[in-house]
């Protein structure tokens, strides 16, 4: 029997009750359908940070480095902890150090879902470059608190980290409808976007029987919501990745639907996953988090460990608990009964 030993990070606010609810379903799918998942708890987490002053301990990503994929929760507590330490001292440091350059983010309006567009057909699958670009980290300040001082963020796009999400968003395009949409601001950024745009085109003579077109983020923006059933899938930055899909989230219903993978497609280095919805504060031992989107990351998970089948029950089940009503409405439904209704719907 298959054996999979995952690191589970149930982080900040919600992050607790949602990895709980999706390592429940995964657990029981596990079971349903022949193979073991072994879970390993790490308190890493801005509580973390403020006991010990590191969001995660200096062995921590060679501690994540043994097991066979990372489900994280949320991380985040800006009333505590500035989200620039949060996200620099844990999510960033693990996406780059395993080199999980592919962030995907699959945006559909699930059964039983109204999403606020009249269009029925919304189905996109997002890439994000997830480990260079805006995020980089290049860059300082000097002259702080003065008159003078000066902020520098610098881009940085390599020929390899462009050419390999691109080439990895072809490969989706491929498997899906063979359409690829890539985007970037060439009009006004005229070397990094520029760069981009004629990577997209030498890769394109490759993928013959897949269409290529490429957009501005902001022309992207509106046809997101405009024309949305004209896209399959998405490939962009790492900033306007991560713009566009908090835009393919609130079109399909809401971040509680907001799943995601950041993957190591070499597959050196586990690939970890993750709701995108953040640590919501607001609504932190309220048990009111809509769980599913952690359980959809949890899907993306089996399916990279080559569970499909699993995978397919788990979004099956997602769906037959959302045909009821159940988790579409946010706040109606507590995070327990959404979970029991996925549960139901597996066995």
């Amino acid at each position: 029997m298959k054996s999979y030993s995952i690191a589970l990070i149930p982080g900040d606010g919600i992050g607790g009750d949602v990895t709980e609810a999706a390592w429940q379903v995964l657990v029981t799918v596990a079971r349903h359908t022949g193979f073991t998942l072994t879970g390993t708890r790490f308190p890493w987490s801005c509580a973390f940070y403020k006991e010990t002053g590191a969001m995660m301990p200096p062995d921590g990503i060679e501690t994540l480095r043994r097991f066979d994929a990372i489900l994280l929760g949320a991380v985040g507590w800006p009333a505590e902890v500035p989200d620039s330490v949060s996200l620099h001292g844990l999510l960033l440091p693990i996406r780059k150090a395993f080199v999980q350059y592919a962030n995907i983010r699959p945006h559909r309006l699930l059964v039983g879902v109204d999403g606020p567009l009249r269009a029925r057909n919304f189905d996109i699958l997002c890439i994000r470059e997830n480990t260079e670009g805006e995020y980089s980290g290049a860059g300082g300040r000097v002259h702080q608190g003065t008159a003078d001082e000066v902020a520098v963020e610098t881009s940085i796009f390599t020929r390899t980290g462009v050419e390999r999400i691109l080439r990895f968003g072809f490969e989706r395009a491929r498997a899906r409808r063979g359409k690829l949409a890539s985007v970037t601001k060439s009009n006004a950024q005229k070397y990094s976007m520029v760069f981009w745009d004629e990577i997209t085109q030498k890769l394109s003579s490759e993928y013959p029987d897949v269409e290529v077109t490429s957009y501005h983020i902001d022309a992207m923006a509106a046809r997101m919501v405009m024309a949305p059933d004209s896209l399959d899938v998405v490939v962009a930055s790492n900033l306007f990745g991560d713009i566009l899909t908090d835009l393919g989230a609130a079109i399909q219903g809401g971040l509680g639907f907001a799943a995601s993978a950041n993957i190591n497609p070499d597959r050196t280095a586990p690939s970890m996953f993750e709701p995108v919805h953040g640590s919501a504060p607001d609504i932190a031992d309220l048990r009111i988090a809509n769980p599913i989107a952690a359980i959809w990351s949890g899907a993306l998970m089996l399916e990279h460990l080559g569970e499909t089948s699993a995978a397919q029950a788990i979004m099956g089940a997602i769906e037959k608990a959302t045909a009821r009503g159940i988790g579409t409405v946010p706040g109606k439904d507590k995070t327990e009964a959404i979970t029991a209704a996925v549960l139901a719907a597996l066995d």
